[in-house]
C-alpha cells in the first residue's frame, strides 16, 4: 500500500474552512456595521488596526488565519475544477500543482507582508 498526502492537504483545509464558516460572517457584520456608521469610527480607525497588526502575536494570528483561507480556497478550486471536468491524470496533477503551488508561493509572500507591518 502506498503512502497518501491527503492528510498533509486536509489539514490545511479542513482548519481553513472551520475559520471561514466562523470568521469570514463575523467580519462581514463588522464591517456592514462600520459601513453604516452603526459602530463609533475608532472601532476600526487606521492608528487603531495598525497598532493590532504591529503586536508581533497579532501577526502571527493574522498569518495563520490568512494562511490556511488561502489553502483551504486552493483545495476547494482544485476539487471544483475536478467537479467541472478536469479528470485525466495528467491534467488534475497540474491542477494539484498549480493550486497549492499558487497557495504556497501566497504564504511565502504572506510571510513577507507580515514581516514588513
Amino acid at each position: 500500500m502506498s503512502l497518501s498526502n491527503k492528510p498533509i492537504l486536509w489539514l490545511p483545509f479542513a482548519a481553513g474552512g472551520m475559520l471561514a464558516a466562523l470568521l469570514v460572517p463575523a467580519l462581514m457584520l463588522v464591517f456592514l456595521l462600520d459601513s453604516m456608521q452603526l459602530m463609533p469610527a475608532a472601532n476600526l480607525g487606521y492608528e487603531r488596526v495598525l497598532a493590532f497588526a504591529g503586536n508581533p502575536l497579532s501577526r502571527i494570528v493574522l498569518f495563520g488565519v490568512i494562511a490556511l483561507l488561502l489553502w483551504h480556497a486552493a483545495h476547494r478550486l482544485r476539487m471544483t475544477l475536478q467537479d467541472i471536468g478536469v479528470r485525466s491524470h495528467g491534467a488534475r496533477q497540474f491542477a494539484a500543482r498549480l493550486c497549492y503551488g499558487t497557495a504556497t508561493l501566497a504564504s511565502v509572500a504572506l510571510i513577507w507582508a507580515v514581516l514588513a507591518l
